[in-house]
């Protein structure tokens, strides 16, 4: 039998163990509306760089993401809408990656740790805001380059997106289609820079479609489970678990330096 360390370091057992982290994600997806990207990103993070992580998760996130944009009849005015935001996502993302260049060491996996437990203190808090019609034509764009920045840096767009969108006073589905929204055009951002700092190869391409298995897997479990569990107790050990493994990257690296 082969030494552990061999095989945990072995080609096909971090694939194995990427595709786990994958059915997770999906299943967190299917329960709670949100969370394959923000899940995959934090356990991936324990097996490679931020930058591969975030490679991998391109193909999962997109079509899961374009999965949410349903209904399409009230997709043309949602997107009107929040048309100034995604613009800011996508000036802040290329911006970022051409300053801050791809997510790797420490400083990446302390960014990343960091904004995990941001988003995690946030959904545990409870805190909710308002953003009036007014504030919104000028705060989109804000936001939007403020997404684009963490998501360059850490692979995660969830901050400050999901607290802002959920400030603009949509019901349960206008929210899961904002975020759709949202999420996908961040997905296709971080691929953009990803590809200009060199870091999305065609190997990178196809392992994530392949890791879209397990991802859609997972979703169909999480849909299944949400009839069974509450979906508000489920979030909030999602969130707790982010703030665990959001400490774990900071304090790793910390104590590494």
């Amino acid at each position: 039998m082969p030494p552990l360390d061999s095989l945990i370091a072995s080609p096909w057992w971090t694939a194995l163990l990427t595709a786990a982290v994958f059915a997770l994600a999906g299943t967190v997806k299917g329960v709670v509306g949100l969370g394959l990207p923000t899940i995959a990103m934090a356990l991936l993070a324990l097996l490679m760089s931020p930058a591969q992580a975030a490679a991998l998760l391109i193909v999962p996130s997109l079509v899961t993401n374009v999965w949410q944009l349903r209904p399409w009849g009230t997709l043309g005015p949602m997107l009107r809408r929040l048309a100034p935001m995604q613009a800011g996502t996508c000036v802040g993302t290329l911006a970022g990656a051409w300053v801050l260049g791809a997510p790797v060491g420490a400083w990446a996996t302390v960014s990343l740790g960091a904004a995990l437990i941001l988003y995690a203190a946030w959904g545990l808090s409870g805190a909710r805001f308002k953003v009036g019609d007014r504030a919104e034509k000028s705060l989109g764009p804000c936001v939007g380059v403020a997404t684009g920045v963490v998501t360059a840096a850490t692979g995660v767009f969830v901050i400050p997106a999901v607290p802002y969108l959920q400030a603009l006073g949509f019901d349960r589905d206008e929210l899961l289609q904002a975020m759709g929204i949202s999420f996908t055009v961040s997905t296709v951002a971080l691929a953009a820079g990803l590809y200009l700092n060199a870091r999305y190869s065609g190997a990178a391409l196809g392992m994530s479609f392949v890791m879209l298995l397990p991802a859609l897997a997972g979703m169909q479990a999480g849909q299944w489970l949400r009839q069974k569990l509450s979906p508000t107790v489920f979030r909030k050990c999602f969130m707790a678990s982010l703030v665990l493994l959001g400490a774990h990257m900071v304090g790793r690296e910390l104590l590494a330096g």
